[in-house]
């Protein structure tokens, strides 16, 4: 059969030749994964190097094109993968996972004998991929210019790797057949399960459409629910997932005897050619690992698909014939979708990719998209934290986790954790399937996916026999879990997280756990998967890590300062007693650390003490905000904390006196000129100025001004005067009081002479003496 790829062939041969990179663009169905090799064999000196992003595809891809040349895998073509291979001499085309090219190239830069390296399904961004290119782009650069370095991708924006690459960018514009797409008049019902609007649609395409159909599901839970849903559909219904045996995954890509129903996961996005497929169900939802660098946990997370997934999983409808592809969405959500997914190494774990920079000897690789600063820097603690890195460089323990195919933790583990560790190894290397928080009922029945793993890694094993509890404390020294006081099974992690499990469950009652596997929840993570320890097994693998501490701290619970003397792992505490002799200069800062938590109001702010804070404000001299305050706190009040240990003492504490010692004896002056406390009246009476106002005030009343002729002054600001009455009242408030003596005086006058006729009211105020005297009775 004639394939679209085949028109651009003669393009893109050409441009490898010429220029030794290209990029190919080529949309589901072209042909591009099994044709492009084949098609460079005669143009290639030494072997092709094909990376799939998948075991499935890998295996699927190779079998594929040794079919073509009529010729058994590990032939002319051949795969290897973590676990398996179908190589020989003969071998020109080596289809590979990831990360075996990461090894390669680690291995031997120069990679001796590859004459070209292609890239496939490369828009899927995996971490593996991103890795890969940029090691093989550094050492084509550096020592084999010779080297062919061919991008292939159904979806992918080729701008930015083609800059990358300065490389050609060649596009396929076809697929085999066309695929009609079909999205839904309106959204699902409210209240309707994922799995029956998945269903529904799948008995739609059954009913409209001839041939087998294909419905992409986020994972498989979602795949078991819908099983029993497509009962009595007339179609025989096959899930297909990751952890699946292959064999079983076989099946599940093979044509049947009648119509089938494959109902998988995203593993059936790429690379694989099902056959029989007319029509694509697409449910819109993808799980995605999502790594959180300040709890140290990944998580995976369920997310709408992107366009780019869409369109990818539509193709698979046109692959062997014309198809039907139904969207689980209406036209107009789906300009609402992000175009592409975001690339794995902006949201994953980084530990494996911090140790293989380490191995290379250098963080400054081309990458598409740079690793982010601060999860690269959690991947390298941890990796200190295991022994691998000793300041930033790779000790030999490291190099050796950097040959495994494993996790640096399951590698720390299997290499430290002597025989019986690659049982426990494989059982978390494999894809977890539900189960009992307790991990020993898993490793009582481990799965077949689990017992292969373990198999495949018994060579690694080294180090002193320990319990699968010690094993898993040394894999995750971070997520040792101490038990809370109190009711609720909650644990505080080693690592400084939170942790909890439902009341019911077995190891709810543990005082001690390791945690291997945790939902990611940013405030306190759902413990899914755990092991029980003891004391004394955490102190024999983490013995020298435990320490005695003196602690300090403001206990927000209690309100207090607590002083304690702790034999602490990491965050946790395995022995606590009390400090009496902490030093006061300790108690004082945990105390100003009880300031900042309760806030600057917890003070007593006397009368005085906020007259004094008001004439500061107003004159410039220091930021008095409750926010300024507590900012420079350890200036001005720490000094006068000594003795002050709970929230009763700091509510009995006026802070006038840390005030007037902050500002010092200079600025104390200045504040006296620019913000003084008192007015002097003409009388001698000392009036407080009030600061609080937008402009400093006074209230006095009317009589004891007379005889003024100069506004009173704060500096060079106008005092706002409160005249009042003598029954102190306000009758006039003014900023020019010879003004006011000139012009509204005469009507204040007229009256108040009425009403308070004992009192003084003089025809010129400018000449009258001032008085708070009233007239004696009967003059």
């Amino acid at each position: 059969m004639t394939l679209p790829i085949e028109d651009v062939l003669p393009e893109l041969r050409a441009a490898l030749a010429s220029q030794g990179v290209a990029v190919l663009q080529a949309p589901p169905g072209a042909g591009k994964t099994t044709r492009v090799p084949l098609a460079l064999l005669s143009d290639i000196d030494g072997k092709i190097i094909l990376l799939e992003p998948r075991r499935l595809a890998t295996r699927a891809a190779a079998m594929r094109m040794a079919e073509t040349l009529g010729e058994p895998v590990g032939q002319t073509v051949g795969f290897r993968m973590r676990g398996a291979s179908e190589v020989s001499r003969a071998t020109r085309i080596e289809v590979v996972t990831e990360g075996i090219l990461t090894r390669m190239v680690q291995d031997d830069p120069e990679l001796p004998g590859v004459g070209a390296v292609i890239f496939d399904e490369f828009h899927e961004r995996s971490l593996n991929a991103d890795l890969g290119l940029a090691l093989t782009w550094e050492a084509r650069q550096a020592l084999r210019p010779d080297l062919r370095v061919l991008v292939m991708s159904a979806t992918l924006d080729a701008e930015p790797v083609a800059n990358l690459l300065d490389a050609p960018v060649v596009t396929s514009a076809g697929r085999a057949y066309p695929v009609e797409r079909k999205w839904r008049d309106r959204p699902p019902p409210e209240g309707q399960r994922f799995e029956a609007q998945v269903a529904g649609l799948v008995r739609t395409a059954l009913e409209d459409q001839g041939g087998d159909v294909l419905a992409f599901l986020p994972g498989e839970g979602e795949i078991h629910r819908c099983l029993p849903l497509l009962d009595g559909c007339g179609a025989e219904v096959r899930p297909l997932y990751g952890a699946m045996p292959f064999a079983e995954q076989r099946r599940a890509i093979e044509p049947g005897s009648g119509r089938r129903v494959v109902l998988a996961t995203s593993i059936a996005e790429t690379s694989l050619t099902i056959e029989g497929i007319r029509a694509v169900v697409d449910g819109g939802l993808a799980r995605r690992a999502r790594f959180d660098p300040t709890s140290g946990m990944s998580r995976l997370v369920t997310e709408r698909v992107t366009r780019a997934e869409a369109t990818q999983r539509a193709g698979r409808a046109g692959r062997v014939a014309a198809g039907v592809a139904y969207a689980n969405w209406t036209r107009g959500q789906e300009g609402g979708m992000h175009a592409f997914p975001d690339p794995e190494i902006a949201s994953a774990d980084l530990s494996g990719l911090a140790l293989e920079l380490a191995a290379w000897g250098s963080d400054d690789l081309p990458f598409l998209t740079a690793p982010p600063d601060a999860t690269l820097a959690e991947a390298r603690a941890l990796l200190t934290s295991l022994g691998a890195l000793d300041g930033g460089r790779l000790t030999d323990h490291g190099r050796a986790l950097a040959r495994l195919p494993l996790h640096p933790r399951l590698g720390h583990m299997v290499l430290c954790g002597g025989r019986g560790s690659a049982t426990l190894a494989g059982l978390l290397a494999a894809r977890p399937t539900p189960g009992s928080v307790d991990l020993s009922d898993a490793l009582r029945t481990p799965s077949a996916e689990a017992r292969a793993e373990a198999k495949r890694l018994r060579r690694y094993e080294g180090g002193p026999d320990l319990s699968n509890a010690q094993r898993l404390a040394l894999a995750y020294p971070d997520r040792i879990g101490l038990r809370r006081p109190g009711d609720a099974p909650r644990w505080l992690l080693s690592g400084g997280k939170g942790a909890r499990m439902d009341k019911g469950d077995p190891l709810s009652g543990a005082r001690l756990i390791v945690a291997c596997d945790l939902d990611g929840d940013r405030t306190e993570a759902r413990v899914r998967r755990a092991l029980p320890i003891s004391e004394a097994e955490v102190r024999a693998v983490h013995g020298a890590r435990i320490a005695w501490v003196e602690v300090c701290t403001w206990s927000e619970r209690h309100r207090r300062v607590e002083t304690r003397r702790q034999e602490r792992l990491g965050a946790i505490a395995l022995d606590d007693r009390a400090w009496p002799e902490a030093p006061a200069d300790a108690v004082a800062l945990a105390a100003l650390d009880g300031v900042r938590a309760l806030g600057i109001g917890c003070l007593d702010w006397t009368k005085r003490a906020r007259l004094l804070r008001m004439r500061i404000a107003a004159a410039g001299l220091r930021d008095v905000s409750d926010a300024g305050l507590e900012r420079t706190a350890q200036a001005w009040l720490l000094p006068f904390l000594p003795g002050v240990r709970d929230a009763a003492s700091l509510g009995r504490l006026d802070p006038t006196e840390a005030l007037l010692a902050w500002l010092g004896w200079e600025d104390g002056q200045r504040l006296d000129r620019l913000a003084p406390p008192h007015y002097v009246t003409p009388l001698g009476r000392k009036v407080p100025i009030d600061y609080g106002h937008e402009t400093p005030t006074i209230s006095l009343r009317l009589q004891e001004i007379l005889g003024e002729t100069q506004h009173p002054m704060v500096g060079e600001t106008p005092l706002r005067l409160e005249l009042l009455s003598p029954a102190q009242r306000p009758v006039a408030i003014t900023q020019d009081l010879p003004g006011f003596w000139a012009g509204s005086y005469g009507e204040v006058r007229r009256d108040m002479r009425a009403q308070y006729p004992r009192h003084p009211w003089p025809e010129d105020p400018t000449t009258a003496a001032p008085t708070v005297r009233a007239k004696p009775r009967g003059t």
